[in-house]
């Protein structure tokens, strides 16, 4: 069974049981792009707003109750994850994001229309733009709601960074004790110890969580209430001050407007700022991965100081060899969020005049990348740091070997001298310890 359903270019048939309506139908039709729907938790965001907005409707007067609550009750299902199926519009869309919009509108009109006893389609008791949308725009419930959406993402990947910088001060901790080669473009440098270099790598990660808080408070300040550009046109005063009273109730962070609704609406600086950090993280992700696959290559031929959980077999034709998989999936993970930071960077700078248009890719790329990390983080800690085991004899030799010790007796004998001494002993092949004790240079005076 179908119904008929109208809009400004003319009818389609839409089946008889979808809460989708015609413009999510023609959306669906006219991006086939990719496959991937709009993100689960973005739609659950747009119908908080829905819900409060619609609330805030009522108290300003301009919405009867009945209506009001059936909206809420709709939006509410969707928040709680029912009607999936039905939000069908590609993550890639043209018109900034309003097929998005529309497909909520809709789905909570049409089950609005169930709750009150009508026939889906039958929007002269229940309009999903005129009460629905009512005091509302695309433009401003679009970025707002993906305002809202990164913000609990920032909070799983907060989550998700504390977990992995906790499992690297255990590390440092368990390991302060071991005596290591510290190296400076691969060459040896001078000694450190093996907790020390773990905890360097918490040390960058908190700074990371650090810039992740700071740029979640951008992302608490929101465009609502300004509507198409920015002016409030069709939102008056009184809904905008009762539409934050609600949507902070119905949210766990402290909500606000922007002093300016105008440059909240056109502009996407927070969104640049905010893929800039998460950029920020999957290089230092990238760093200690890359790290720990030089410091447990081997086993016979390489630095072998470190030993990484065996998670699977390295090769389908050398028998026995494990690879730093995780490691290798980790710096993967953050080549694509260093990928998705450019397509970013170019669609905020794609904005023209009082909007931006560009924001359907902004929003996808930022989600992908905050989920991404999360789960690098996680299983970074839990499949490979915290397995992460010490060859503490292979770190002693090297410690003991190396001509990178006699950097300690530079103050006391001289740059030159000590540059002689290590050229000594590579030509001897021993240690710069063996050759002090071999020639009792410091006992006898010459280096003093």
């Amino acid at each position: 069974m179908m119904r008929i359903e109208s809009d400004a270019i003319g009818s389609v048939p839409i089946y008889e049981e979808a809460y989708y309506g015609i413009h999510s139908y023609r959306a669906k039709e006219n991006f086939a792009f990719s496959q991937q729907k709009v993100d689960t938790n973005f739609i659950q965001q747009v119908a908080r707003i829905k819900a409060a907005a619609a609330i805030a409707n009522q108290r300003s007067g301009t919405l009867s109750e009945e209506k009001a609550q059936v909206i809420v009750l709709a939006a509410e299902e969707i928040i709680m994850g029912k009607w999936a199926d039905e939000f069908i519009v590609d993550t890639f869309q043209g018109g900034a994001g309003t097929s998005t919009n529309m497909n909520v509108n809709e789905v909570i009109a049409n089950r609005g229309l169930e709750l009150l006893g009508h026939k889906k389609g039958e929007y002269h008791y229940l309009h999903p733009l005129d009460d629905v949308n009512q005091s509302q725009s695309t433009n401003d419930v679009y970025p707002s709601a993906g305002r809202l959406t990164l913000l609990v993402y920032i909070e799983q990947m907060t989550d998700a960074l504390n977990q992995l910088i906790e499992a690297w001060q255990k590390k440092a901790k368990n390991y302060q004790h071991v005596a290591k080669m510290g190296r400076t473009q691969l060459q040896e440098a001078v000694p450190m110890t093996v907790g020390a270099s773990f905890a360097a790598y918490a040390n960058s990660l908190r700074r990371c969580r650090e810039r992740l808080h700071q740029t979640a408070t951008e992302l608490c300040v929101l465009n609502l209430g300004g509507t198409a550009i920015g002016t409030s046109l069709n939102a008056s005063f009184r809904y905008q001050e009762y539409l934050y009273q609600e949507l902070n109730q119905r949210f766990h962070r402290p909500l606000r407007p922007a002093n300016d609704l105008i440059d909240g609406t056109q502009h996407a600086d927070s969104f640049a700022a905010l893929s800039g950090v998460l950029k920020t993280i999957a290089i230092a992700l990238t760093k200690s991965a890359h790290d720990l696959r030089l410091l447990s290559s081997g086993p016979r031929t390489g630095f072998h100081e470190l030993n990484l959980p065996a998670r699977q077999a390295g090769s389908s034709i050398m028998p026995g060899k494990v690879n730093p998989v995780i490691p290798e999936v980790v710096s993967q993970i953050a080549f694509q969020v260093v990928g998705n930071d450019g397509a970013i960077t170019f669609a905020a700078a794609s904005g023209e005049l009082e909007l931006n248009a560009f924001e359907p890719v902004i929003f996808h790329n930022l989600f992908e990348s905050c989920q991404l990390l999360t789960n690098a983080c996680t299983i970074f800690a839990e499949k490979c740091v915290s397995g992460i085991t010490v060859n503490e004899v292979v770190c002693e030799e090297a410690v003991a070997n190396s001509t990178g010790t006699v950097t300690a007796l530079a103050p006391k004998i001289g740059y030159e001298k000590a540059s002689a001494l290590v050229k000594a002993a590579l030509a001897s092949n021993c240690s710069v310890a063996e050759l002090l004790a071999q020639e009792d240079l410091l006992s006898t005076g010459t280096y003093h």
